[in-house]
């Protein structure tokens, strides 16, 4: 079974690469992190500027052919589980 879903790229993207990696293995699929929202739970490389921003510039996890996709998705009950309504 193919599993071309879990790679993408968009090498006509202004942007691309947005991140210091092998352009031949760059997945834009998730070009917004899903997992940003989760904060200092997300399992990225981020930090957090002088007025608070969460700085994902240097985390590449979700942009990694191969690995990126799986990680993702492992974290995502933690995103579904944070927008449920108590």
């Amino acid at each position: 079974m193919s599993e071309n879903y879990k790679f993408v790229q968009n090498k006509k993207c202004e942007f691309f690469p947005c991140h210091k990696v092998d352009e031949d293995k760059f997945n834009c699929l998730f070009c917004y992190c899903p997992l940003y929202m989760l904060g200092d739970k997300c399992g990225g490389n981020f930090t957090y500027l002088e007025n608070g921003v969460k700085d994902c510039s240097n985390c590449t996890i979700p942009h990694i052919k191969g690995t990126g996709y799986e990680f993702v998705m492992k974290k995502m009950n933690e995103v579904i589980e944070s927008t449920k309504k108590e």
